[in-house]
């Protein structure tokens, strides 16, 4: 029995296109997010790299920050999610959004997810706004 080419990718080969793109989208604070993993369920970090980030964060679809702004509706939409806001406000600044942009996208959820998820939202992004030295963000 013959096997597809494409089949021959290794488990590895999958994660390290992963970790590229992760690295690129979320810098450290990606990686510190599989570390954390690392004690407890290393196989959720290996998915995350290897099918979040390889596969589907890697797919020409959409640009990464338009990524971004679709991750930060979703998180926002979902509440509760404050520690993964964290990464993906740095990740969207790291991509070229701006501050202004993010505020802009948290204050249009609001309307969609209610001022309580918004509002939470847009807090975790002060902290990251503040811890990079970006605020007071110039909004009208």
């Amino acid at each position: 029995m013959s096997t597809p080419a494409n089949t021959a990718e290794t488990r590895q080969d999958r994660y390290d296109r992963g970790l590229e793109v992760l690295t690129r989208i979320d810098g450290e604070a990606g990686q510190r997010v599989v570390d954390s993993l690392a004690d407890i369920s290393p196989e959720l970090g290996h998915q995350i790299v290897a099918w979040g980030f390889g596969e589907i964060y890697r797919r020409p679809g959409l640009a990464p920050r338009d990524r971004q702004l679709v991750t930060l509706g979703m998180l926002t939409a979902l509440g509760g999610c404050e520690a993964q806001l964290d990464v993906h406000v740095n990740a969207a600044l790291n991509v070229g959004l701006g501050p202004e942009e993010i505020v802009e996208a948290l204050l249009h959820s609001a309307g969609y997810c209610g001022f309580p998820k918004a509002l939470n939202a847009t807090f975790v992004a002060k902290k990251v706004f503040a811890e990079r030295g970006l605020l007071p963000v110039a909004t009208d």
